[in-house]
């Protein structure tokens, strides 16, 4: 019996550990040549010396499982470090089937502590990282199509985070990164679906090297069971938004965790009030929306509240 992603290639960024390395595994369990990509930096703030043994490790596993695999060690956030990585992927297998975007760092502070550099480098690594391997994909499946007059095989599946929605405190930039990768995935999805090409988002919870503080001491599991919190329950889904069964998945936004999969409606117009007159004066709005947030949470957000929670679905 075939495989879903048998004779499939796929690149998978920040594979080296964490949540990157789980989706690389499952993708080639699954069948498809992996390009596994890490720029091999210890810190997960991005800081220390680069090394190509976080993904020279997880290429092997896949080898020695009877996967085929090859490593890359290049930045993602350099435009042309992410040219040669697809470059990689399509010399080495003849083309590119699916890119999963998973490179990140963290660098938290308080917005009126954060410095610009603390801004910029996780803007730089997750939202230019996403765009720049994105940039050189979309393009090489626009002239495959081109070359074959009709759609291609292409998947898309982009990293983001409920930090976006929830508002978190201590992560502004991070925050605006995930959010920007929302919009990058939809506006991404739209103008590839003519080549056959699907674009989804995940917001995934997971205990790695990211999140170690975050979850520390939370939904710990007992001797001999399965972390609720394990990468191993994200990557399935990355597997089967690469797979031919979801040719009909695009522009999406997926929570996933512990055995828990959401999807997020698209923000939906709430409340609306309408000027008496041309336009609105000072004194009509703050008669229409005074009122309507006076019986508001101050901190109350997208309704996002029922996804937010770690209880198994």
């Amino acid at each position: 019996m075939s495989l879903p992603l048998q004779g499939l290639s796929a690149i998978v960024t920040g594979a080296g550990r964490g949540l990157g390395r789980a989706e690389a595994l499952e993708l080639a369990r699954l069948g498809a040549a992996v390009v596994v990509n890490d720029y091999g930096q210890p810190g997960r703030d991005g800081s220390g010396e680069a090394s190509t043994a976080p993904a020279e490790r997880v290429a092997e596993e896949i080898r020695a499982a009877g996967g085929r695999a090859v490593a890359h060690t290049g930045d993602v956030s350099d435009f042309e470090a992410a040219g040669a990585l697809v470059a990689l992927a399509t010399g080495m297998y003849g083309k590119l089937d699916i890119l999963v975007n998973n490179a990140g760092i963290l660098r938290d502070r308080m917005v009126f502590s954060m410095s610009e550099d603390e801004w910029d480098s996780v803007i730089r690594v997750h939202l230019k990282g996403h765009f720049n391997t994105t940039h050189f994909a979309s393009a090489h499946w626009r002239e495959r199509s081109k070359a074959s007059g009709g759609p291609v095989y292409g998947r898309v599946v982009n990293t983001s985070s409920e930090a976006f929605l929830a508002g978190s405190a201590g992560q502004p930039n991070y925050a605006a990164a995930k959010g920007g990768i929302v919009g990058l995935t939809t506006s991404t999805a739209s103008a590839l679906r003519k080549y056959g090409v699907t674009v989804n988002a995940i917001c995934p919870r997971a205990r790695t090297r990211m999140t170690e503080d975050v979850f520390a001491g939370f939904g710990e599991p007992a001797p001999g069971e399965l972390d609720p919190l394990a990468p191993e329950h994200v990557a399935p889904l990355v597997g089967y938004l690469a797979a031919p069964a979801a040719s009909r998945i695009t522009g999406q936004l997926l929570v996933v965790h512990g055995g828990m999969v959401a999807i997020l409606d698209r923000p939906r117009v709430a409340a609306q009030f309408d000027s008496a007159k041309e336009a609105f004066s000072y004194e009509e709005l703050a008669g229409a929306l005074g009122p309507y947030y006076a019986n508001r949470a101050p901190d109350e957000t997208f309704a996002a509240t029922e996804v937010l929670s770690l209880k198994r679905a």
